[in-house]
Parts: C-alpha cells; structure tokens; sequence
C-alpha cells in the first residue's frame, strides 16, 4: 500500500511539472510577471530597409533645424496640406499628432487633411481638393504607387512640395519630383516579427502568413524581411501557409480558411496589426489559442492583446515621429536645404516585458490603464 500511495504522489508531481514545462492549449504557458517596463535600445545605425529607389537611409536624427531657421520659417507664412491613404487606425494618428505639432512649432499652416480610405479614386480627388488650396508643401503616402503617380505628378507640376510617408509614386525622382520620403525601418520590423515566432517556437515548426495582396513597398519589405529571416535563421520552420488579401476586412476570412486547411499550424504572422486582429479573431472562433502570432505596427488593441499574452509582440513603427521628420523634411525643402532622399526610424521590438515602455515610446504619452491593468493581473 506505501508503494502505491508512493506511485500516486511521484505520478502527481511529474504530472504537474509536465503540464507547467509545455505550451498549453490555449497558449497559456505561464505568463511571466512584468511591469512592461523594461527599457528599449534603439540602434539609428542599424536601419536594415533601403529607400524605393535603392538610397541608404539616413536617420532621422540628422534632421535638425537652428533657431535662426526656425525664425525664417515662422516669418514664412508658409502652409500645408495631408493626404493620406487610411486615416482610419492608430498609426495615422500618431502621423497626424507628430505633424501637426511639429508645423505648429514652425509656424506652418495645415490647411487640410483629408483620408482617402484606401481608394484610389479617392485620394485623386483628394489631391485635386488640396492643391486648389495652393499649399507650399504637401505631405502623403500614396493609396497606389502606380495608380495614384499622375495625379501627384499634377501636384509637383504646381510647385508643391511634396514629402511622402513611406510609399513613393512610379517614375518620381527624388530632388525632381518630390523632396524625399520618411518610413519606419520596415526591413527591421520584418526581422523582429520573424525573430519573435522563430524563438518562440525554438527554431522548429509549422507557421502561416497573412499578407496584404497588393504591390505595396512598404509590405513588399516587411514579407520579404519576414521569410529571409525565417529561411535563413530558423531553417527547420516551414511555412506551410501563405494568403493574401486586397480589402483588411477580409483577413479574418482568410484566417479562416487557412486554419482550416492546416491544422498543424503552430503561428502566424500578419503583415500589420489590423489584419493580426482578423487573425486572432479567426483563432478564437476556431477554438486555437494555441497558435502564436507575431505583426508589425503597436495599436491599441494589438498593445492590449501583448499585455494579455495573446500576441507575442511586434515590429513597431514610430509613427509619431516618422511625422516629425516628415514636417521638418518639408521645412528643409521651404529653406533650400539639401535634403536626404530617404530618411528612416528604427525598427523597433515591443513584447510582453516592454510593452508599457515601447508603447509610451512609440506614441509620445503615458501608457493607457488597458495595458497597465492587464500587466497587473
């Protein structure tokens, strides 16, 4: 009888440690206590992404204005117009508080900003709409780089000067037809979201990805970063998995279907944080909170879903101050200055542990209690 009670208590406790030493079903395998506060180190030296045109990057460190031309440019009177592709998430308005108040400080005008929701037509007219205003400078990303390019060429022709977020028109020539453009490291974001996943499934594995079907520079650089990094570092991680979409509101269909058809899928990443959140919406409707996720951009509720665990973490962009550099590029063009052509942020890696401070980083304020209250459960 002692040596079955014995037998009982061993079985018991190498139960118990088996459970606690492997990922459980629904990917909650011991969150490790954290503030979310530990520090982030960004390296400006170590910008991986190249411009649209091949140009190294310049950090955006190195746009700086003196007092004197600060002055000039207030004595300017000089105005501007924002024409961006989505207006609609977090991203775009961390982009719009860095610009507004960056032309505040200057002395610039913002005479309009409009959001073409991702379509084409739109953002031709909304073109047309903010030249008729005659801005000096003008700052945009284009909905499409070759649908969108004579209507800004239009812009140019009226001796706007014009700054792009990110994405750049075809057939533009930096110094010719446009200033420059400001981007994240989107190359390094791409590292980071693969490093996530690769760790996390310690170097072997089935993984999916959810990709934005559009021929778009800034994702293009993401996806590729993402399965370079994937072949060459975690060599026995396969992508069993690759679905694109068009329209974001599909992402949680295509989600779907692939989880469907790949059960044996162990994590995912999507090309930014509004289609992880179709994602994730995909996996709790399936029932496979199992399967990790890694994306790239810190919104909101990509922010809360890290502090819960649900999310392994991102690539962040600094919208905020991809606006900065932006507004100061465009006073660079309105002095005379000789501007870089391409001009990037670093990359920036946000998990559980630095959740809070990568979050305050990225936005330029205090962490909202949804995070902090998660981190304390």
């Amino acid at each position: 009888m002692k040596f079955i009670k014995k037998m009982i208590v061993f079985s018991l406790i190498l139960l118990f440690a088996t459970g606690c030493s492997s990922d459980s079903a629904a990917n909650k395998d011991a969150l490790e206590k954290t503030d979310g506060k530990d520090e982030i180190v960004l390296d400006e030296n170590d910008i991986k992404s190249t411009g649209p045109n091949g140009e190294k990057a310049a950090p955006a460190s190195s746009l700086t204005l003196t007092d004197e031309e600060i002055a000039k440019l207030k004595a300017g009177n000089y105005s501007a117009a924002i024409s961006f592709h989505y207006a609609g998430n977090d991203w775009s308005s961390a982009q719009q508080k860095g610009l507004e108040d960056t032309f505040k400080k200057l002395g610039i005008n913002i005479v309009g900003t409009t959001d073409a929701n991702f379509s084409v037509e739109q953002q031709v007219s909304d073109l047309e709409t903010l030249t008729a205003l005659n801005p000096d400078v003008m700052i945009s990303i284009p909905t499409d780089a070759k649908a969108t390019s004579d209507a800004f060429k239009r812009v140019s022709s009226r001796g706007i000067k014009l700054v792009f977020m990110d994405n750049v028109p075809d057939n533009f020539v930096a110094g010719e037809n446009y200033v420059g453009a400001v981007s994240a490291d989107n190359y390094g974001n791409g590292v980071i979201a693969a490093e996530l996943i690769g760790d996390k499934l310690k170097g072997k594995g089935k993984i999916g990805i959810v990709n934005y079907d559009v021929d778009y520079f800034v994702t293009n650089q993401r996806l590729e970063a993402f399965e370079k990094t994937i072949k060459k570092k975690y060599p026995d991680i396969e992508v069993i998995a690759k679905s694109g979409f068009s329209d974001v509101n599909q992402s949680t269909e295509v989600a779907d279907a692939m989880l469907t058809q790949n059960p044996d899928i162990e994590a995912i990443f999507a090309i930014w944080d509004i289609p992880a959140e179709g994602v994730l919406s995909a996996l709790t409707s399936a029932g496979r909170e199992d399967v990790f996720v890694s994306t790239i951009d810190l919104g909101d509720n990509i922010a809360k879903e890290i502090a819960q665990g649900k999310v392994l973490g991102v690539g962040a962009q600094l919208p905020y101050d991809q606006g900065v550099a932006e507004a100061t590029m465009a006073a660079y063009a309105l002095l005379g200055k000789e501007t870089p052509s391409y001009v990037a942020v670093p990359a920036t890696k946000v998990e559980r542990n630095t959740i809070v401070s990568g979050y305050e980083m990225v936005y330029h304020k205090k962490a909202p209690g949804f995070i902090t209250e998660e981190l304390d459960k």
